[in-house]
């Protein structure tokens, strides 16, 4: 059954492509730099031929949406289209109602760098709200259902080919150099934004006084604990380990309890990349539940 289409998503998406086509016209188009995939090829089209990018993007993207819209799904689907048209609609605007002068000419780095931070934290956004700009991705999607070709390789050989292409075009050297500066600092940004802003600490706790532990956990730092049922490969003793994941900045807290209560406690802790449920980005006054 399909979920809804919730509007959140479609104005985050929104949100996402006007900050990608702010970061399009005001430095790759404003200072030369390129970019992979179909925005590239977008790039390449004003560049040489002076073709409007808010047009080419809907003229690549429209035959891709007839062919990819089963392999994408409903509700993808409708998100990539809102994410496309959106991100032609903010270009046409950006180009043609300038309320800015951001001149870096002089200083490429900068632009490279906020090039990137743009693009990076727009697609971030598109992305985790279930959506895409269209592009490479159907094309993958559809190399990955019908011949088998890994998505993450087909993406990455599509933008080498286009930024590659753009160096024989148009670029010269120091312009293709700041484009991968570019495209490495938005690649960066886009793992940072998928990542979430609620990524924490998971620690694992081995004590023989593991119920008081979990205890002044529940009690102090308002987080729940999962008991897991360990073996000693040593001993053949039967243990209680304690799973608990915490903010960041509540690892140090989590230590200092530990060992108060068991200084002889074996613990390991983890990076955790994102967490969704009750005391991260669910109602923070809600009872603490099992993870």
């Amino acid at each position: 059954m399909n979920t809804p289409i919730k509007l959140k998503n479609v104005l985050f998406i929104m949100l996402g492509a006007a900050i990608m086509s702010f970061g399009l016209v005001y430095f790759n188009m404003e200072n030369n730099l390129a970019d992979g995939g179909f925005t590239g090829i977008t790039l390449i089209l004003f560049f040489i031929f002076n073709f409007d990018p808010a047009y080419t993007n809907l003229l690549l993207n429209i035959p891709l949406f007839f062919i990819g819209w089963k392999v994408l799904g409903r509700n993808s689907f409708i998100y990539t289209l809102i994410g496309t048209f959106s991100l032609s609609l903010f270009l046409f605007i950006f180009q043609r109602f300038r309320f800015l002068e951001i001149l870096l000419h002089d200083d490429m780095t900068l632009v490279a760098l906020f090039a990137g931070v743009f693009i990076g934290v727009g697609l971030g956004i598109v992305f985790r709200f279930g959506g895409t700009t269209g592009g490479v991705d159907i094309i993958a999607r559809l190399g990955f259902k019908y011949y088998g070709w890994s998505m993450g390789k087909t993406m990455f050989m599509f933008d080498a080919a286009v930024i590659i292409s753009s160096l024989i075009l148009y670029l010269d050297y120091r312009e293709a150099m700041y484009t991968l500066v570019a495209v490495f600092i938005s690649a960066k940004v886009i793992d940072f934004m998928l990542q979430g802003a609620y990524s924490g600490k998971a620690a694992f706790i081995i004590s023989d006084k593991s119920r008081e532990i979990s205890s002044v956990i529940l009690q102090q730092m308002d987080r729940g604990v999962t008991i897991l049922k360990g073996t000693g490969s040593f001993s053949g003793l039967e243990k209680e380990i304690l799973y608990c994941v915490v903010s960041r900045n509540e690892i140090i807290r989590l230590k200092t309890i530990i060992e108060k209560i068991d200084p002889h406690a074996f613990v390991t802790v983890n990076d955790v990349q994102d967490v969704i449920g009750e005391g991260f980005t669910l109602d923070e006054y809600k009872r603490p539940i099992e993870h």
